[in-house]
């Protein structure tokens, strides 16, 4: 007994430096997998000039035109700068739509009509410039399946995962050490609960025979450090923090299985937007002003913030009405819905939800047009209605004022950022350790300040390898956009990351007095049970660009022409780790 405190001293000193250097490992593990794959272009058809210039089909849903923005460039004068859209369905079956072109688009020598199907041979005049349709041939697409099934080069997941689970566990032995003896049961249990249900999916993944599982260990990884957080806090919420990330996953499936079915997301397109109008309608009647806001609603004794759910709701409608390609309609009708949405967050006093609807809404735009005009012109309306808010919401106003000068002001304006910045300080690059810090005891520390909590108890190095997981899911979907088979998948996708960065940086750069504090949450780490859903199902966003050989369970996969003994019996020269043959060329 005597020698207790050294040992806990030499436990508290040791976890101290180990959890930095397995964080950057998980990390770069990810980072290295996600990047290690090498994108090879899936041709599915060809598009033939008089020339005999073969345009390949390299995308499921493809803009023709002379634009050099457009995916099959036609350097003809007649033709339009975007001219057609040429979708292929999951059966295999394509289809081509004129965008209103001044000389209109003919299939056979007839107009084609509203999606009029094409098939191999058959004569395309885009305004007067002859091609033809040439569908793969069978060797072509025996090829592109061997080369699409071919086994993965992946960093192996499982060790990734159970480099995680070392963290956690290092995570709970601190927190037998620094936490009072009521609580060490219910954080050894719900730390526990958390790597089973990250286990159970990886497994599960398995089973589907598919092997990427980098972005679920990222996001494992971020809802640890929200677990911890938890732990320091508020411990007794542990358990409910828990079952509200496996809900969070099980809605991460759930979605990544409906996504799958590309005509079902277009046609349910209509009821997103009509969920999300109405909780935003339900929250202007019934909401709950807390922190200057009314974004809270008590529902059978469950407190929910709508406002989250929207998140999701309109990345759906907005991505799915704007995969029907370039109808202007579509663009007007996704502008007044994005007015809406932001207009009622104004009205509910929630400006940094604004401010990330809009910041989206940008994105998605210019994704869809590629104008800057346009970008420009939303950004000065936009300017003009934060002026107006600015007007006649003045607690917001107050916060812009604090802006910069929040140690002017620390018993008042600035309390929240000024102990932020001290704790964050406080806490060096490699921390105090788990549950010893002072600022979870703040307001809002667990959600509006979390990066500096985790700043203070784990160290610098942590709290900025979370920043960096969450750019790294941004960097992976930007890295697919120019790979994805579906403008709704790449669009939904690059929407999703766009709202975690813009969510991450208003929370952080926020707390220390770098931007105006908005009191956003911090993506998959800070409190709130909502939040947490929220975050798990845009994942199933980005999940879906992830176009590598057996990585995501949301992009349908067509049967494959392999012998029935599957991937490795085919590749049989191919190990873990090392290389494989396509066919044609080896590739190492």
């Amino acid at each position: 007994m005597e020698n207790l405190p050294d040992m806990t001293g030499y436990i508290m000193q040791g976890t101290k430096y180990i959890l930095p250097v397995l964080a950057l490992w998980i990390l770069l593990r990810c980072v290295r997998s996600m990047l290690r794959e090498r994108y090879e272009p899936e041709t599915w058809a060809y598009i033939v000039d008089l020339n005999g210039t073969e345009h390949p089909v390299n995308h499921w849903e493809c803009i023709v035109g002379r634009a050099r923005s457009a995916d099959i460039v036609l350097e003809d004068p007649t033709v339009s700068r975007m001219h057609a859209s040429l979708q292929r369905d999951g059966d295999g079956d394509w289809t081509l739509t004129d965008l209103r072109s001044k000389g209109g688009t003919f299939v056979n020598g007839e107009e084609a009509g509203s999606w009029e199907e094409v098939g191999d041979g058959d004569e395309i005049d885009f305004a007067g410039c002859a091609t033809a349709f040439r569908g793969i041939s069978e060797a072509e697409r025996e090829r592109l399946e061997r080369c699409r099934t071919a086994p993965g080069r992946y960093v192996g997941p499982g060790v990734t995962l159970f480099i995680l689970s070392l963290f956690q566990a290092f995570l709970v032995l601190e927190f037998t050490v620094t936490a009072a003896d009521e609580h060490v049961y219910i954080i050894c249990l719900s730390f526990l609960a958390l790597m089973a249900a990250e286990w159970f999916c990886y497994l599960f993944m398995r089973t589907l025979g598919r092997t990427g599982f980098e972005t679920e260990t990222l996001a494992f990884f971020l809802t640890t450090l929200g677990v911890e957080v938890c732990a320091t806090s508020t411990p007794d919420d542990m358990l409910k923090e828990v079952i509200l990330i496996i809900a969070g996953v099980a809605l991460y499936f759930f979605l990544g299985w409906w996504l799958r079915d590309l005509d079902r997301v277009k046609k349910t397109r209509w009821l997103a937007a009509a969920a999300a109008l109405g909780l935003l309608a339900l929250n202007l009647v019934m909401g709950e002003v807390r922190g200057g806001s009314m974004n809270w609603l008590e529902i059978g004794g469950f407190t929910i913030q709508p406002s989250e759910l929207v998140k999701v709701c309109y990345i759906y409608a907005g991505a799915a009405t704007l995969d029907r390609l370039f109808a202007r309609r579509n663009l007007f009708g996704y502008i007044v819905f994005s007015a809406v949405c932001v207009c009622a967050l104004a009205l509910m006093g929630d400006f940094g939800t604004a401010v990330i609807f809009f910041a989206t809404f940008l994105v998605v735009s210019f994704m869809r047009s590629g104008s800057f005009a346009t970008v420009l012109l939303a950004v000065s309306g936009a300017g003009l209605a934060g002026f107006l808010v600015l007007s006649v919401k003045p607690y917001i106003a107050q916060r812009f004022a604090t802006w910069g000068h929040a140690w002017e002001d620390v018993w008042d304006a600035g309390f929240q950022q000024t102990r932020a910045m001290s704790a964050a300080a406080s806490g060096g690059l490699f921390g105090q350790g788990a549950g010893e810090g002072w600022l979870k005891d703040i307001v809002a520390a667990n959600t509006d300040m979390v990066f500096a909590v985790l700043s203070e108890e784990l160290g610098l190095i942590i709290a900025v390898t979370a920043m960096l997981a969450v750019i790294a899911l941004a960097l992976f979907a930007v890295r697919n956009a120019s790979q994805g088979r579906s403008t709704f998948y790449v669009i939904a996708g690059c929407a999703a990351v766009s709202l975690m960065m813009v969510q991450m940086g208003l929370n952080v750069f926020g707390s220390l007095d770098i931007l105006p504090f908005t009191g956003v949450t911090f993506p998959f780490v800070s409190k709130g049970g909502t939040s947490l859903l929220s975050c798990w199902m845009l994942l199933a966003f980005v999940k879906a660009t992830d176009t590598r050989r057996n990585a995501s369970f949301v992009v349908r996969r067509e049967k494959s022409a392999l012998p029935r003994g599957g991937p490795r019996e085919a590749y049989p020269e191919y190990e873990d780790g090392g290389e494989y043959y396509d066919g044609e060329e080896e590739r190492s």
